[in-house]
């Protein structure tokens, strides 16, 4: 670790459209954390893993893949935000991870054709029989059905005190299975042309920003690419981000690639900096609004330059995160420890994002010192959890 001057331009205030300010320009990512308690509730672990990143200096976190309902959740770990939920146990949630000047917002989810078999039936824009994934076309009513449960989410979001929501429409998940050609072969208004692929996308932002007023921030996760042939690419990208530019929203984060089995993740096509930053500049000629990248900052000067040359707005962290919780206020105080990311040989798929999701449990329990052990030790530990989990869910959710 070494001691050098803050960075100017990543430690400035940012203010977001809707008028809500931001300490700084670090955001921790959101990320699939698995530490609901099975009912669709934060666990104490959770609220503990959201007040540490809080602590940790970051100007606002997002807590990934909260769902409208408990029908297409993409594991039995995700929080579930309705009508029938306990608001208390979320306002907890909002006021713990809300310390220290931190924001805290709910990712708006829904798995579509990668719902979590035990616990989900899985649907998506079409339907599909491939390696590792089925899935059922959904009915147009129930894509009619989705913009009010994910407004609802949204309201009940800012009812229990949380500072935003973001829309997510990257990752292979529903609203990117919709963007993407090769997922969707609907004959309807909602498939065929970019603008009816983007046409649940556009319902939503504007179910949910009617949902929450004109005062609360609502952003919007798109993938640069899905990385996958024949389906989403940069061409119809940047297309859907001039169309965002004309939606009330305020910050779009750009991403890339999928979780579909066998998909190359963004690392795989990337060089070591950061992913997304030369179509980020691209992303600049087509909207004024405030842009965010995730994925592939591993240093503070990546993260500074980013931010100083214009390239984006707000630099989007997670893994580097799950490292080390309080990266922002070691950087603003001027150490500047690079993570030591962990390296795996040939790792069983979905070993990786296993070690990563148990080591956010280290941190929701104060116990990272901890050795995870082995990869394959570590996948079977995730997997005999989420397994829990499903009895737990499908228990409570078919009272």
């Amino acid at each position: 670790m070494t001691d050098q001057p803050t960075a100017p331009a990543l430690f400035t205030p940012f203010t977001l459209p809707s008028g809500r300010v931001l300490a700084n320009r670090i955001v921790k990512a959101a990320m699939s954390d698995s530490l609901g308690d099975g009912t669709g509730h934060p666990s104490q672990a959770q609220l503990r893993l959201y007040e540490r990143w809080a602590e940790g200096g970051v100007a606002a976190s997002l807590v990934g893949e909260v769902q409208p309902d408990h029908h297409h959740a993409e594991k039995p770990g995700n929080l579930v935000l309705s009508a029938q939920s306990d608001l208390t146990a979320f306002t907890q949630l909002a006021q713990r991870g809300q310390q220290h000047g931190a924001d805290l917002w709910l990712q708006l989810g829904h798995a579509g054709a990668m719902a979590y078999p035990p616990t989900s039936k899985a649907h998506g824009p079409s339907a599909l029989d491939i390696p590792g994934l089925r899935c059922e076309a959904m009915s147009l009513e129930a894509i009619k059905a989705l913009p009010a449960a994910m407004a609802t989410t949204a309201r009940l979001a800012r009812e229990a005190g949380f500072g935003g929501v973001q829309v997510h429409a990257a990752h292979g998940f529903l609203l990117s299975q919709f963007l993407s050609p090769l997922f969707n072969q609907r004959t309807d208004d909602y498939g065929g042309s970019l603008n009816n692929r983007m046409r649940l996308m556009r319902e939503v932002i504007i179910a949910v920003r009617e949902a929450v007023g004109h005062d609360y921030p609502v952003m919007v996760k798109l993938n640069s690419s899905d990385q996958l042939q024949g389906g989403f690419e940069e061409s119809e990208a940047l297309p859907v981000i001039a169309a965002l530019d004309e939606l009330p929203i305020d910050l779009i984060d750009i991403s890339g690639g999928t979780y579909f089995p066998g998909a190359n993740s963004a690392s795989d096509a990337s060089a070591s900096g950061p992913y997304f930053i030369e179509f980020a500049k691209r992303a600049r000629e087509m909207t004024t609004l405030p842009l965010m990248a995730t994925g592939g900052f591993k240093t503070l000067a990546q993260a500074e330059d980013a931010v100083a040359q214009g390239a984006v707005d707000l630099v989007g962290l997670a893994r580097p995160l799950a490292l080390h919780p309080s990266l922002p206020a070691l950087w603003q105080a001027g150490k500047c420890p690079a993570p030591e990311f962990p390296r795996f040989s040939t790792p069983p798929e979905g070993g990786v994002t296993a070690w990563y999701t148990l080591r956010l449990t280290q941190l929701g329990e104060d116990r990272e010192h901890e050795s995870l052990g082995e990869l394959e030790t570590v996948l079977a530990d995730y997997e005999a959890r989420d397994a829990a989990r499903a009895e737990t869910w499908n228990a409570h959710f078919s009272n």
